[in-house]
């Protein structure tokens, strides 16, 4: 009865193009939008999670830091972390800012425990014992990173882009520097001219497709919104365009984006936008978005650290996720994320540490009856010889796999009832059925498939056509 509730699901389909995964089939795949669904039956949905509350990592506690300062951006260089982020302080009694705003400076051998080295760079109240990393245009949200174009020169090794405030005109500049402390502008305009740019501004090069990406904030229609572009030099960029979602999105304040490409799946651009409440107290709170192109993105709309995570997170603009998605050194299963907590609120602002499981943005979870995916159909490039899942089971439950002919006919040996079910917690657990769990003969035989998963009081997160290791 389950192979014709199969079948009939498999044939209902719309034929179309296999999906290519990757140029040798074996990249991987998240559930964490509709790309690789083509039907979802009985007890199963996708489900969004919410990363794990951490510990406090950084308190802005020195003078020229103070309770606004944000925007803030993370990422891993070799066996350091570095962290850049703005130090400035806003006068609750005069309602006037303390101070100048500067760019700080913090990093890490653990990504847990930071040190603000004193640069002795640029001096605040007399003194350059501080770690102001830079002074001048763009303080108020410089962002950096360290450039993995293959033909990046020495000395632009890491780059950095910012609004032309509180000096400069009104725009994005873009910044060099040979060694992550020491910065200049690359030219004394701005490259890019079109938008608002009051926010987190950031760029990045993007491995997969070769290019430079920058995403920043507009205006339309009265609401935050998102804008894009491109560039092969980091100068010259393409004309800017707003981000498009899924038809079901509604209009609303996204304040800032944090997208990034994902590490375990370059193809993948994750982004955490902001959303802003402004009828709600202009409290914010970070959300989930995904693309595959840079400008269409699948938006999920429950918040993913909402204002019941831990601290002071309630209120005007206390929730924002930074840029930066890590692997620490003692959590190899896990990435770091990192959200603010108590602007405005205290005589300074706090950095906190969230957890997830790799991959584990959005879940397949299977109830207790049980439920079952259909792929669409997917081309098995020349080094899909395994199938490995991410997934996780709890006390009672279960994962099987099916593999099945576009057509909807069922492989000999690789039903549902000849998978060897799937219990326990993995990242990469390659499955098996009676006849083994090489796939490399089915391969030549069938080089299209498409996948079924039944999935049973568990979770699974991500799916990937591997070689064998040899």
């Amino acid at each position: 009865m389950k192979n014709f509730l199969i079948l009939a699901l498999i044939t209902q389909a719309i034929a179309a193009a296999p999906l290519q995964l990757g140029k040798y089939g074996t990249a991987r795949e998240l559930f964490i939008d509709n790309h690789l669904i083509s039907k979802l039956s009985g007890d199963l949905k996708q489900h969004l999670h919410q990363p794990e509350p951490k510990e406090v990592v950084l308190t802005t506690g020195a003078s020229w830091e103070g309770n606004t300062c944000a925007y803030y951006t993370i990422f891993r260089d070799g066996a350091k972390f570095r962290m850049y982020y703005r130090g400035s302080h806003w006068d609750t009694k005069t309602k006037k800012a303390a101070h100048r705003e500067v760019v700080c400076y913090a990093e890490s051998k653990d990504g847990i425990n930071w040190t603000k080295p004193n640069l002795g760079l640029f001096e605040f109240n007399g003194s350059k014992k501080n770690n102001i990393v830079f002074d001048g245009i763009g303080t108020h949200c410089f962002v950096a990173f360290k450039d993995n174009n293959p033909n990046c020169l020495p000395e632009a090794r890491y780059k950095g882009i910012a609004r032309g405030r509180p000096t400069g005109k009104k725009g994005l500049y873009v910044f060099q520097s040979p060694d992550g402390i020491h910065w200049k502008l690359i030219q004394n305009k701005p490259v890019i001219t079109e938008g608002a740019f009051d926010s987190q501004n950031l760029a990045f090069w993007d491995s997969h497709t070769k290019q430079y990406r920058e995403y920043h904030r507009t205006f339309v229609n009265g609401k935050r919104a998102i804008m894009t572009g491109t560039s092969k030099d980091f100068v010259n960029w393409t004309k800017p365009v707003l981000l498009e979602y899924q038809k079901d999105s509604p209009a609303q304040h996204l304040y800032t984006n944090a997208v990034q490409p994902y590490s375990r799946a370059p193809h993948l651009l994750v982004g955490f936008p902001t959303r802003y409440l402004p009828d709600q107290g202009s409290r914010v709170e970070p959300t989930l978005m995904i693309s595959r192109d840079g400008q269409r993105f699948h938006r999920w709309l429950e918040p993913v650290i909402p204002e019941s995570a831990p601290k002071d997170r309630k209120g005007n603009r206390s929730n924002y996720m930074t840029w930066g998605l890590v692997e620490i050194p003692d959590r190899p299963n896990h990435l770091s994320v990192f959200a603010t907590e108590a602007y405005y609120t205290g005589p300074d602002t706090r950095l906190r540490r969230f957890e997830y499981r790799k991959d584990g943005f959005v879940s397949l979870r299977g109830g207790a009856k049980g439920g079952l995916l259909i792929t669409k159909s997917i081309a098995l490039g020349r080094l899909a010889e395994r199938l490995t899942l991410n997934f996780k089971t709890n006390n009672d439950g279960q994962v099987r796999v099916s593999l099945f002919r576009p057509n909807g006919i069922a492989i000999p040996g690789y039903t549902l009832a000849a998978c060897k079910p799937l219990t326990g917690d993995h990242l990469n657990h390659t499955v098996s059925w009676e006849s083994g769990s090489d796939i490399s003969a089915l391969r030549r035989k069938h080089p299209v498939v498409q996948v079924s998963i039944e999935v049973k009081n568990a979770d699974v997160f991500s799916l990937q056509f591997q070689p064998w290791l040899r």
